[in-house]
């Protein structure tokens, strides 16, 4: 698939529209993991009771919707079903889509950087799908009139320097790089000198993948922190934590590691389509708190969109 054929824009309507649809595709593995058999569950009982509730549970945890989560969904659940004197298990699939969007709520998911002047500065291990992220990202908001400044700040693999580069002569935009080997947080300071320079609204700093358990690394990622910040003070930083959602718990574990170490403000949630592990979504807000701003379920540009977790309920169960 060459990502540099595909048309940048369609009109506001039907890309909404065709989105759903999208997902739709996207997540049927997912779809056939969990709300499968989760329907499976609410036609085979005739009464609600303990083995009712013991299937359901198992077929959550299998969906990688995690633990912790599948317990207290199923904890408001049988106080919903106790409330409203329900009988039919039949019944209980829109009470427990209506469970699991009241725990993905989150405060405000707000995407400032639309408005204001920003750093998109993007995190996350190897092989997560940052710099595509990267460069979805730059083309979308070029698209939508923002003036947009990459930087390759993964200066390990010479491969993704030059996949940036084509993102940004794709998207018309600017890019900021260096040779391999050199340190990223130069390459972040002259991004910055260039975005002040340059009047430029959006900056995206595409940085090599780290584990959290690795000091330098880390210390690595403080360093281009540290730059931005006193660098940068005028603009607002959102920091992007990019996981491969064919990990399933692995990636809740991430999110958890790296939200320890530094300030996140949003999540991507890469490679749906891929996987039968797409109840992570679900997982990932419920337990951390943490907005999922984008999901992707597909190689295509349009294939990566803002994370509505209402419209992702509904797409699982096909709603």
């Amino acid at each position: 698939m060459n990502y540099f054929d595909i048309p940048l824009n369609a009109g506001e309507d039907e890309e909404k529209k065709g989105f759903f649809g999208r997902l739709v595709r996207g997540l049927s593995k997912t779809r056939a993991n969990i709300a499968a058999g989760l329907d499976a569950v609410f036609s085979e009982y005739e009464e609600i009771n303990e083995d009712f509730y013991e299937e359901l549970e198992e077929r959550m945890i299998m969906g990688d919707i995690g633990v912790e989560t599948t317990e207290r969904l199923l904890d408001d659940l049988r106080e919903k079903v106790e409330t409203d004197n329900i009988r039919n298990p039949a019944q209980c699939r829109r009470l427990l889509m209506d469970c699991m969007k009241a725990h993905m709520r989150v405060a405000k998911t707000e995407y400032r950087f639309e408005k204001e002047k920003s750093v998109i500065f993007l995190i996350g291990v190897n092989g997560s799908g940052k710099t595509t992220t990267a460069g979805k990202i730059a083309a979308q908001q070029k698209a939508a009139g923002r003036k947009v400044l990459l930087a390759a700040a993964d200066t390990f693999r010479a491969a993704a320097t030059e996949q940036l580069k084509g993102w940004a002569e794709r998207a018309g935009v600017e890019i900021v790089s260096a040779q391999e080997g050199t340190d990223p947080a130069s390459v972040v300071f002259d991004a910055v000198a260039r975005a002040k320079a340059r009047n430029v609204d959006v900056l995206i700093c595409d940085t090599a993948g780290r584990l959290h358990n690795k000091k330098n690394l880390m210390a690595e990622l403080h360093k281009m922190y540290t730059i931005l910040s006193k660098e940068y003070p005028e603009a607002y930083l959102e920091t992007l934590l990019v996981l491969d959602g064919t990990t399933g718990q692995n990636a809740l574990s991430q999110a958890k590691e790296f939200s320890a170490a530094t300030d996140i403000t949003g999540i991507v949630l890469t490679k749906l389509d891929g996987t039968a592990k797409g109840g992570i979504a679900i997982a990932i807000q419920s337990e951390m708190g943490v907005p999922v701003k984008y999901i992707g379920v597909g190689e295509k540009l349009e294939d990566l969109q803002k994370f509505d977790s209402n419209t992702f309920v509904d797409a699982l169960f096909n709603n």
